[in-house]
């Protein structure tokens, strides 16, 4: 009975995927780094067609998050239908704009969330082996190729490759960059936008960095550093309550999921 419910997973339990991604922590600093990269994508424009973005960015941000926790502990068979889904959505919005969303749009995103789900737990637990990190590309490259992405890496190696070359070649501060912080300031109030900032200094690749102008975060690592003692006297549940806006903390609690 184990072993079948091992094959009809997406991902088989006991993978670094499922560790990762089912502590609410790590996954709210993948969500982090994303609002970095949301933002500076040549292709922001799509996520500002539908409205749904810059009317609850951080909602919106959410979403992308759990879409993809649902697909990691869902049956292959819900996984499978999840992916089918997204990309109907997709499909749909490209008709109403009467445009193609750019390939490299898909991958960039399929990329980011491979980058952040390794930063993130290098952050917070330890360095990730080489086979691990395989693994957690391993996943999503599943994710891409069921949604017909073209142009995919085959390795890790490949993949390490062409991320660089998608971080050089498809993020710029624009306009949209400004209007997307502005409302994220406006979302967490001043207090917890500086936060939010402290962790994308501590996340993401050096040319986000620079590109989004981010101050320095020594201070960051001060706060990650006293979180992490927060969580072994089990008081994270309250520093996070502390520092998350109201209207998102059922949100962030069901984040953690019990991992198999």
């Amino acid at each position: 009975m184990q072993k079948r419910e091992m094959e009809e997973s997406f991902v088989c339990k006991g993978s670094i995927v499922r560790t990762i991604w089912g502590n609410g922590d790590t996954v709210l600093l993948v969500f982090a780094g994303s609002a970095a990269e949301f933002a500076l994508n040549r292709s922001v424009d799509w996520l500002y067609y539908t409205g749904r973005l810059p009317a609850d960015p951080i909602g919106r941000l959410f979403s992308t998050v759990r879409y993809a926790q649902d697909i990691i502990y869902s049956s292959n068979d819900r996984a499978l239908a999840a992916i089918d889904q997204i990309t109907a959505i997709h499909n749909g919005v490209e008709r109403s704009r009467g445009m193609r969303i750019p390939d490299s749009a898909y991958r960039d995103v399929l990329f980011m969330l491979i980058d952040y789900t390794i930063r993130s737990f290098e952050l917070l637990e330890r360095k990730l082996t080489l086979e691990e990190k395989a693994e957690i590309f391993a996943v999503f490259l599943r994710v891409g190729v069921r949604m017909g992405l073209k142009g995919l890496p085959e390795t890790l190696g490949a993949w390490e490759l062409m991320r660089e070359d998608h971080l050089e070649r498809n993020l710029v501060c624009g306009e949209l960059t400004k209007d997307l912080y502005g409302r994220y300031k406006k979302s967490l109030g001043m207090v917890r936008y500086r936060i939010l900032l402290g962790g994308q200094v501590l996340l993401a690749p050096e040319r986000v960095r620079r590109l989004l102008s981010l101050p320095a975060g020594w201070w960051m690592r001060v706060v990650v550093f006293f979180y992490k003692g927060a969580r072994l006297m089990r008081l994270d549940r309250v520093a996070k309550a502390v520092v998350l806006p109201r209207a998102y903390r059922m949100q962030v609690a069901a984040l953690d999921v019990e991992v198999g």
